[in-house]
């Protein structure tokens, strides 16, 4: 028989009492948490890229996700930002390997010496971006402008390859690792703490990432809008790599990409 107790002289059953004691216990930590939280958007001048900054509070540490292309690269406009909250980097997470998105990486980690974490598949995108471009396409256009057009590439010091249903813990986050090929071959979502999808080019508000670049797949990508996008808790919320904030929900109800119509189509 389970343990009870008396409440108003009505016996009831102690597992219930404490399990809604932990839940409200919990929902108050985690709310507290988010409202300590820092989570700031600095956008790239080109391709406007999302970077986001994770921190879980002032004077801490903190993680970089996808520092793209700015002249002569991100790292004043994000050091701006490091400074104002006190925050100290550790890690620049990579959604995949697309130069918008990696520009800035090597630059960050000369500044910082701080690991880089990316898809495995897309590892070689990062000494060797010109493998995932479309010659002549706008990326080659900006690098001529930028006078980078036979810039030679490399890896940052420290990359830390990553693999499909890893959960890995940076600067007090726990981040789900999915692998979401479609856009690039080694395209990858992480669920923040079951309340960020930092979505990188797979998901973005009423719109998915091109699919017809090299590595790109539609059939891929409807892949995994159906196994990665759609079973995520309509919660979440998605910050993508270019555009707005979103949510599950509001995908679920208003992307057309998320619809059967897509999802279901021959190729």
């Amino acid at each position: 028989m389970g343990v009870s107790y008396r409440e108003n002289g009505t016996l009831k059953p102690l597992a219930g009492k404490i399990r809604a004691e932990f839940s409200a216990r919990y929902g108050r930590a985690r709310s507290e948490r988010q409202s300590r939280m820092i989570l700031e958007q600095v956008v790239a001048p080109y391709f406007a890229t999302n970077c986001w900054i994770f921190a879980p509070s002032r004077n801490s540490e903190c993680f970089i996700v996808d520092p793209g292309i700015s002249n002569p690269n991100m790292v004043s406009a994000i050091s701006t930002v490091l400074k104002q909250h006190s925050l100290k980097p550790i890690a620049t997470v990579i959604t995949h390997g697309h130069l918008d998105h990696t520009f800035s990486v090597v630059p960050l980690d000369d500044a910082y010496g701080i690991s880089t974490y990316i898809h495995t598949t897309d590892r070689r995108l990062l000494a060797d971006p010109f493998k995932a471009l479309q010659p002549g396409g706008m990326t080659a256009q900006i690098l001529a402008e930028l006078n980078m057009s036979d810039s030679t590439f490399r890896e940052p010091r420290e990359v830390v390859p990553l693999i499909d249903n890893q959960e890995i813990e940076i600067a007090g986050f726990t981040l789900s690792i999915r692998h979401a090929p479609g856009h690039t071959a080694g395209s990858a979502v992480f669920v923040v703490d079951s309340g960020h999808l930092i979505a990188g080019d797979v998901l973005f508000a009423n719109g998915i990432g091109r699919t017809d670049m090299p590595t790109g797949s539609d059939s891929a990508m409807r892949k995994s809008l159906k196994e990665r996008i759609l079973p995520l808790d309509d919660e979440l919320i998605v910050l993508p790599g270019h555009g707005p904030q979103t949510t599950i929900a509001r995908e679920r109800k208003n992307n057309p990409y998320l619809r059967p119509e897509y999802l279901d189509a021959l190729n």
